[in-house]
């Protein structure tokens, strides 16, 4: 069974108002100005995935009536092609040594050339010329952020500083509730 997917975008049918066609939209998909603003950005927007032929073909044809033309296109099948590289050259075969030292422990075999990997769409053309090293999964519990030096304690001048005795007023000031009442027997409410 193939699968559709419909897309849209800005383009308008032959003789449609935007303001129209926005409003339009706005019904259709039930969606804020928003959304369907990004809808006219020029970019191409996916609607919908993986719809049958009879479901692409309502909403192509719902957004037909609204004034919008929708983009039907086959859903690519998700199938990545990996071309690897060629394997290593074999050495020819030396001579058996006939002495008894041990044969050298290092090979000289080269590094394996990195996978080139062939792109599915457009978007994935993009990266086509980007080398990243194939970076392998490091174990459970390996701590992976580089080390920090320890930080350095900074000099500090204390010396103009020094300690009072225990008890002593250290010179608080007083709060309000600690203040004297002030003295209002001389004063009289007049009529």
């Amino acid at each position: 069974m193939s699968l559709y997917e419909i897309a849209f975008s800005g383009e308008l049918a032959p003789g449609a108002k935007l303001e129209q066609v926005e409003a339009n939209l706005t019904r259709l998909f039930q969606a804020d100005a928003q959304r369907i603003a990004a809808l006219f950005s020029g970019r191409r927007i996916v609607i919908k995935q993986n719809l049958d032929h009879t479901s692409v073909e309502k909403y192509r044809q719902a957004m037909a009536r609204a004034g919008a033309v929708a983009e039907v296109r086959p859903m690519p099948v998700e199938v990545e092609e990996i071309e690897l590289a060629p394997p290593p050259a074999e050495e020819p075969a030396a001579a058996p040594q006939t002495s008894t030292s041990p044969a050298p422990a290092l090979s000289t075999r080269p590094s394996p050339q990195p996978l080139k990997v062939i792109p599915r769409d457009e978007y994935m053309a993009a990266f086509v010329d980007v080398e990243a090293p194939d970076f392998g999964i490091a174990p459970a519990g390996v701590d992976l952020q580089d080390a920090r030096p320890a930080a350095k304690a900074p000099d500090v001048d204390l010396s103009q500083f020094s300690l009072a005795p225990v008890g002593s007023d250290m010179g608080e000031r007083r709060r309000a509730s600690d203040a004297p009442v002030p003295d209002t027997s001389h004063l009289k409410l007049a009529d």
